[in-house]
Parts: structure tokens; sequence; C-alpha cells
């Protein structure tokens, strides 16, 4: 089904579930390239702006998190882009879903006024898709970073299973957005550099200032994941350092307490056997046995203290 917005000759076009019938409505209504077609047909697509005559069309990755608020999955945002309309084709993030709705919605409230920049131009109403995109992702993007916090918080607290469940499930997810943004950096790079000029005239209206702001939202937003990163791995080795440091300090307990053991278990060794010992028939032997052994600990307690000043 294609759902329509038209304002002033600008026509926004939002297909969910695209049928054929739908690719064939775009082959013959905008001669779309057959192989954008093949490309909206499939999924997994890599990043990319293909440029054209008449129009642009472009296959972005935005992060959002999956049914268990737990990990971060990805969504194809693809957009074809003219000079009057843009065309949103496949199950696209959910925010595009919603911009779409809302615009219809105050255009059926007749608020004119409101609506009069955001759809002005393609270019404009491009733009105020991928801001809404960049502020949803942003978003995202500041919950890492508490998880990040937390995990730094906690990290002397909780148990060691949850803390390693976290920052697994943390690094995951910034290694999943980091692999995201690193390619799709050079490409808003092409918008403010001009590589991607657009439809309005800079004597219409200047489109170079928004361009830059898409690209600057979306920098500090790779900024911030890097950094996310970096103290991640940093926390990583920080709890494995804790975790041996216990493990060594368990060791070394078990290790004194096997050294102790080990000289009584020989005294009560020899006096187990079946053998004439000395002094065994004596009424004070057990407990010159037991005298003898409380010496032999006390003695290698003193001992490990001192080593261990």
């Amino acid at each position: 089904m294609i759902e329509t917005i038209q304002h002033d000759g600008l026509k926004w076009l939002h297909i969910s579930n695209p049928t054929e019938e739908d690719y064939r409505y775009l082959l013959e209504t905008y001669n779309f390239h057959a192989l954008d077609i093949e490309d909206c047909r499939g999924t997994n697509q890599r990043p990319k702006i293909d440029e054209y005559d008449d129009y642009y069309f472009m296959i972005l990755h935005f992060p959002y998190f999956d049914k268990g608020n737990k990990f971060i999955r990805i969504k194809e945002v693809k957009i074809f882009w003219g000079r009057d309309y843009v065309i949103t084709i496949g199950k696209s993030h959910w925010i595009v879903k919603r911009f779409f709705d809302s615009i219809s919605e105050e255009l059926e409230k007749n608020k004119e006024l409101e609506l009069a920049n955001i759809l002005k131009s393609s270019d404009l109403l491009l733009y105020s898709l991928l801001d809404r995109l960049m502020v949803e992702t942003y978003t995202l993007i500041l919950r890492i970073g508490a998880e990040v916090d937390l995990i730094n918080y906690d990290i002397f607290n909780r148990k060691a299973q949850k803390i390693i469940e976290l920052i697994s499930i943390t690094r995951r997810n910034i290694i999943l957005l980091n692999t995201t943004f690193k390619p799709q950096l050079r490409l808003f790079h092409q918008f403010e550099s001009g590589g991607i000029k657009g439809f309005v005239s800079s004597a219409e209206f200047d489109m170079e200032d928004y361009w830059g702001n898409i690209l600057d939202k979306y920098q500090k937003m790779y900024d911030l994941v890097e950094d996310y990163g970096e103290l991640i791995e940093g926390l990583s080795k920080t709890f494995d350092s804790l975790q041996a440091n216990k493990t060594n300090e368990i060791m070394r307990v078990l290790t004194y307490f096997s050294t102790i053991m080990l000289p009584l278990t020989v005294v009560t060794g020899l006096y187990g056997m079946n053998v004439q010992l000395p002094f065994q028939t004596q009424n004070w032997a057990f407990w010159g046995v037991v005298a003898v052994m409380v010496i032999i600990t006390g003695a290698l307690l003193v001992f490990f203290q001192r080593r261990l000043r």
C-alpha cells in the first residue's frame, strides 16, 4: 500500500510493505533504475548514495533496541529523493512512520504554517526526516553511555556474573554502533562538501548549514561511540584485573591452609600407623601430640605473617 502526503506540489510517498505492483508503479512513474528497485527488494544492503540525473537513491542504517530492550538492531532506511518528491520504501525505522503520520495528521488539521518549512522543498523534508532519525539515535547512544556509567559504578559492588553479562552486552552494542557509523560518516560528508548538491539552489534556500548540522550531529555521535568503546574496554580490563586479584587471594588462603595442614597430617599419620612409637603407652601421649600440632600451627602462622609484611 502506498501512503501519500501532497502539499504545494511536493509529495512524500511511504511504502512500508511494497508489493511487486508497487515496484512496477515506481518503475513506470518515476523511471527509477532497475538496480535500485532490486536493492529495495533485498535486505542487508550496504549504506550508500547513488546519484542520477534527476534523483538520488539512499540506503542508510539507523539503530534501535529490540523487543527485549537489551540488544541493538539495525534498520535500513531506503529513500528516493527527487526535486518534488521523497519516497521512503520498505520496513524502515519506526521514526520514519511516526514522522509521516505526524505530518499527515497536521495537514488534516490545516496546520500549514507549522509545516511551511518542512514541506517547502524535498531537500527540507529530507533534512527534517534525517534530523529526527539523528535525535532518536542520539537518545539511544546516551542510554549506552548510561550503561557504561552503571558498569563503572557497580564494577566493585555487583556479582561477577551480572557484570560480565552487562559488559558483554554493552560491548556488543558499541561494536555494532561503530561498524554502522563508520561507513556512513563519509556519506554525510558528501552533503556538507557539496558532493550531494540537492535540488534547491542557494538563491532559493541555502541548505549548506542544514547539511552541516546533520554532519555535526553524526560526527558527535560517532565520537561518543568511540569514547564509550574505549571506556568499556578499559572497564573490561579493570574487571579482569579485579577478578584475577580475587582469584589470587583465594589461592593464597588455600595455599596457607594446605601448608599448615601438611605437617599436621604427617604427625597424625605417623601416630596412626600400627607400629611401636615412642611414648605411645604414656597417658599424656595424646595431649602431647596435640600440643606439638598446636606449636607447629602457631609457628607457621607467625612465619607467614612476617613474610607478608
